[in-house]
């Protein structure tokens, strides 16, 4: 459903958009020009098309890029400004790791012009189908709620400090959605055994801070997982050998009912 190869659209009649920005692992003509295609993958947001898989029977939405976050992250401001200031992050086109590795070859940097060309090839087409899919819900619903699906190696110290919570809520400090739609996913996670925070070290990416408009009635919401909540994730550094550790259902079974509890809050907090 998507004149592009890398992007998926999935059309659901309920009024939830799951975006999934950050799945891909495909690199396309770039390839080349990394150090490493397991490098230029690793950040990935590991399997959570898979975790997620279930939002097509509650009647949601789905946008997916299967390119890699490494090519360009359409969670990225394309202006080019900080969505963390005084914090360590990467760039509209990723010039390292998160844990601070040069992606590129040498003279393989992508420069201005590069980045454009990604930007008119890739970005801007996937916000123009987040936005299309927005108007479309809007059309049949009073409310509309977006659900930005993330996730991230527990530990990574270049980018905060400790183990994460494995739930974090982010609603741009509470500009992105109405306080009732973070109050219910909050009390969703309260009745796991999961650790949860609200707008900690992740308070939602551009993604998050562009669609949502509470005063439009479009409540944006981001969920950054982290992943030792679905994956047998390994402690310490990761390596081509070792990341990523494969999905298995058993041990992800729990995330998933978490998930979809929290899916149905989303909705229920819509349709009221």
């Amino acid at each position: 459903m998507s004149a592009h190869p890398w992007l998926t659209i999935h059309r659901g009649d309920g009024p939830l958009l799951l975006s999934m920005p950050h799945t891909g692992t495909e690199l396309g003509a770039y390839e080349s020009r990394y150090v490493s295609p397991w490098m230029a993958r690793k950040d990935a947001d590991w399997w959570v098309e898979k975790l997620y898989d279930f939002g097509r029977d509650l009647g949601a939405t789905l946008v997916r890029t299967t390119l890699s976050r490494s090519v360009i992250d359409v969670n990225r401001d394309p202006s080019g400004v900080s969505l963390y200031p005084g914090q360590a992050t990467t760039e509209l086109c990723p010039t390292t790791t998160f844990d601070g590795e040069p992606l590129y070859r040498d003279g393989q940097v992508p420069d201005a012009a590069d980045i454009a060309d990604r930007r008119s090839k890739y970005f801007d087409p996937y916000h123009a189908a987040l936005a299309a899919e927005v108007a479309r819900l809007k059309a049949a619903h009073p409310k509309v709620v977006v659900y930005d699906c993330h996730s991230i190696r527990s530990e990574v110290p270049r980018l905060f400090a400790g183990p994460l919570p494995h739930f974090n809520i982010g609603t741009n400090s509470g500009k992105s959605c109405d306080p009732k739609l973070t109050a219910a996913v909050e009390a969703a996670c309260a009745t796991t055994t999961f650790s949860h925070v609200v707008n900690g070290r992740f308070k939602g990416g551009f993604i998050t801070r562009n669609l949502g408009k509470p005063e439009s009635n479009v409540h944006a919401i981001q969920m950054e997982l982290a992943a030792r909540g679905y994956l047998r994730e390994i402690t310490g550094p990761v390596t081509h050998a070792n990341w990523p550790v494969a999905y298995d259902e058993t041990h992800a079974a729990p995330m998933r009912a978490a998930l979809k509890n929290i899916l149905e809050a989303c909705l229920a907090f819509a349709r009221n």
